[in-house]
């Protein structure tokens, strides 16, 4: 990855993506487990060398800031950190730029209450076209079986890029991890 601001710019955007806006909608989020495993025989995990989320040579703060929070729920379903671990995990983010376009009636009874859930009349009024344009953003979390160098869980969460996340990163990072972590297939609490 390059070490350029516009790139740290990007990756912190895309972790921004992850928190919930007042007024935009939730992020989505999905779980995925390989049904031959039985994840209740794996005690220990690790993080691989080289995550996607670091940069060229070194750890970023998005990796470090997403390895504490994934620590923490693995430590809260009763697993252990370890050197020489079980479990793999790795990270990836993306973000992609959106347009919405929707057509709303442009007479002055139209207050935006009804959109989405109905539109008026064909003679209500004349329409216009807006358009809103944002940066939606997806974090992925991969569980590997160390041994067998397959994936067994993948988890992700999409989701609009705020500001007020961007400038709350390591909150913003916490609450998408532990979203995600709700489809592990371990619940906490496992001793």
């Amino acid at each position: 990855m390059s070490k350029n601001p516009m790139t740290t710019r990007v990756v912190a955007a895309a972790l921004a993506a992850l928190a919930f806006a007042g007024c935009a909608s939730t992020p989505n989020t999905f779980a995925r487990a390989d049904p031959a495993v039985d994840f209740s025989t794996y005690k220990t995990y690790g993080f691989l060398d080289y995550l996607s989320t670091d940069k060229k040579g070194y750890e970023s703060l998005e990796s470090n800031f997403l390895k504490v929070a994934v620590a923490q729920e693995f430590d809260r379903r009763g697993m252990v950190y370890s050197e020489n671990p079980e479990l793999l995990v790795n990270f990836y983010i993306h973000t992609k730029e959106k347009i919405r376009t929707r057509s709303v009636p442009t007479s002055g009874a139209y207050y935006g209450f009804r959109d989405p859930l109905y539109d008026t009349w064909g003679g209500y009024g004349g329409f216009e076209t807006q358009v809103d344009q944002y940066t939606e953003g997806t974090l992925h979390i991969d569980v590997i079986d160390a041994d067998k160098r397959k994936l067994v869980w993948e988890g992700a969460i999409v989701g609009r890029v705020t500001d007020n996340a961007i400038r709350n990163l390591e909150k913003t990072i916490d609450k998408a991890v532990k979203d995600i972590m709700a489809g592990y297939p371990m619940q906490p609490g496992r001793k």
